[in-house]
């Protein structure tokens, strides 16, 4: 049984060096294992790249429809611009990699309400252009990684329930949810022929620019703003949601370790799918590290630090100006507001109806045991997005 621990939390430059200098000695012939990331620039995608090129005899295709700001310097390492949602580009793009061996989904599409038959018709012609341009060239694909998230338990506008989900729960009846319609169409393509998992998070804390659902990139806007602007640092949302526990977080580096784990663990794969929640562990209220959060940032946290009146949306969704000053003040990577805030999303998640707790019972059992702190999870990633100059640094805020 493999059993993996959070040591090493950080992909060091060091070992991208060392996976380059070991590429060098033979490259392509000592690339036992090439994966292929749809959505490599995301949340997870970057980890996931990041973790299998340091590993020996690993070669990466990552994919996205935009090109990368802090490419990967790896000769392991190679990009594909893409628009997954045609066909045509897709196909003339991908069906010439014949050496793939196992496949990351790690992306979606949001034009449409997440709850609307447009998004799932959507979804479902990204996957199915991806595997249609890459499943007759790869004939060595072992393993293919599907990450949909822990909205699978629960109608995408909420319904009120309690307790914890395990994989095994039931489907939700009501609405559309395009998280089913991908694991269908892999059980219709992939059944008795391939190894393939869904990977299902919470609120995914990592950092990225290319994703729209960035709690943490949404989180240091807010206090960047508010320092700039001396305004209090406040949770605005349902008192549930306040003081209860309400959903799970989840660690960019945990869910990646988690795709490697069943990808590449014969034990547990199975060629009819296999889920697994992604969470990092011990479930958390916000009331309990607001103010923790509030002095990282370096803002104000008044003493009444609940307000259920307050909108991000209403508040902050016309600081695109006091952001462009930020940036230029501080000299950040330039970034537009909504390339790293979302305030709709945090509206939505502080006054989620639902509660969406998961049980880590069948991926301790099976041996993943990684686990991470979600207070600790969040200091990291703030110091990870200074360290990028995408936000102000400590001595700034």
């Amino acid at each position: 049984m493999v059993r993996i621990s959070s040591k090493g939390d950080r992909v060091s430059k060091g070992e991208l060096m060392a996976a380059a200098k070991e590429s060098n000695k033979g490259t392509e012939a000592v690339c036992e294992n090439v994966a292929i990331i749809f959505g490599v620039t995301g949340l997870v995608g970057r980890e996931l790249a990041k973790r299998l090129v340091s590993k020996p005899k690993w070669k990466v295709y990552g994919v996205a429809r935009n090109p990368e700001t802090f490419p990967i310097q790896s000769p392991k390492y190679h990009f594909i611009s893409c628009d997954l949602l045609n066909s045509l580009e897709t196909l003339q793009k991908l069906s010439s990699l014949h050496d793939v061996t196992h496949g990351f989904w790690v992306t979606w599409a949001n034009q449409h309400p997440l709850d609307s038959p447009e998004c799932c018709e959507q979804n479902r012609a990204m996957l199915s252009n991806s595997l249609n341009a890459i499943l007759p060239a790869s004939k060595a694909l072992k393993h293919f990684s599907l990450q949909t998230g822990m909205s699978h338990y629960a109608a995408f506008e909420g319904e009120k329930n309690v307790g914890f989900f395990d994989e095994e729960s039931p489907r939700m009846t009501a609405g559309c949810n395009f998280y089913y319609v991908l694991e269908d169409l892999l059980s219709e393509t992939l059944d008795g022929k391939v190894g393939w998992s869904v990977h299902r998070p919470g609120v995914i804390l990592g950092s990225s620019h290319r994703t729209q659902f960035n709690f943490i990139g949404s989180l240091c806007v807010y206090g960047a703003i508010c320092k700039h602007l001396n305004l209090p640092f406040v949770f605005g949302g349902t008192r549930e949601c306040w003081e209860e526990s309400y959903i799970d977080g989840s660690d960019a580096r945990l869910v990646a370790e988690q795709h490697i784990w069943a990808a590449t663990n014969e034990e547990i794969s199975s060629s009819y799918g296999q889920p697994f929640n992604s969470i990092s562990g011990r479930s958390f209220t916000w009331k309990e590290m607001w103010a923790s959060l509030g002095r990282t940032l370096g803002v104000e946290v008044p003493e009444e630090k609940f307000k259920e009146d307050f909108s991000f949306t209403k508040a902050l969704g016309d600081k695109q100006k006091v952001w462009e000053e930020i940036v230029e003040k501080e000299g950040l990577v330039p970034t537009k507001m909504e390339d790293l805030a979302n305030w709709e999303f945090l509206d939505i998640l502080f006054r989620y109806p639902a509660k969406l707790l998961g049980s880590r019972e069948k991926t301790d059992r099976l041996g993943f045991t990684m686990r991470y702190k979600t207070l600790d999870s969040i200091l990291y990633w703030i110091d990870f997005m200074r360290d990028e100059k995408f936000i102000p640094s400590n001595s700034s805020v």
